[in-house]
């Protein structure tokens, strides 16, 4: 499946769910077999603050497809695919275990089919303290993993458009 992108000013990309809000089960799709996989439970306390996925025929930094934080109205179903408009990016880096550094950056979008966050438009829209208890949770989440993560740059809508163009994602209209 090609992903898509629209040419409007609010474009849309496609997403797919991995983990659903409010969840401490971190999912994984295995594309080579086609299905999810338990990855981690995450410690009791602690969960998903959003819908987290990733934007299909995309590959990141990582070599992994890019990582998506979206802003929806109620937790969604794993697997679930839906239209998403970017407000911006985390550009980030993660040392992995192993001490490698790479980077490993969060676009973070809204639902095209929210109405709780359909005004926000740009990363700049959010309020700073929520900001900050995003990137807390991935700073805190890496860790737990034996990695940590820095956030570089809160970048607005053109960058988070770029970081999906580099990843490959192609551009015919939806």
């Amino acid at each position: 499946m090609a992903a898509k992108r629209s040419e409007s000013a609010d474009s849309l990309i496609d997403v797919i769910i991995e983990t659903p809000s409010g969840s401490r089960n971190k999912l994984k799709y295995e594309p080579e077999r086609g299905r999810f996989r338990l990855s981690h439970v995450l410690p009791e306390g602690m969960s998903f603050p959003y819908d987290f996925g990733f934007v299909p025929d995309t590959k990141a930094d990582d070599g992994d497809p890019l990582d998506i934080l979206v802003l929806t109205d109620a937790a969604l179903p794993v697997g679930c695919s839906l239209d998403v408009r970017l407000i911006g990016v985390l550009e980030a880096e993660q040392r992995e275990r192993d001490g490698e550094v790479v980077r490993n950056d969060r676009l973070i979008g809204v639902a095209q089919e929210s109405s709780t966050h359909g005004e926000l438009k740009d990363l700049s829209d959010l309020d700073d303290a929520m900001l900050g208890q995003i990137e807390a949770f991935f700073e805190q989440y890496n860790r737990l993993n034996g990695k940590s993560f820095r956030v570089l740059h809160r970048r607005g809508v053109a960058a988070a458009n770029a970081a999906v163009e580099r990843a490959g994602q192609g551009s015919a209209p939806r």
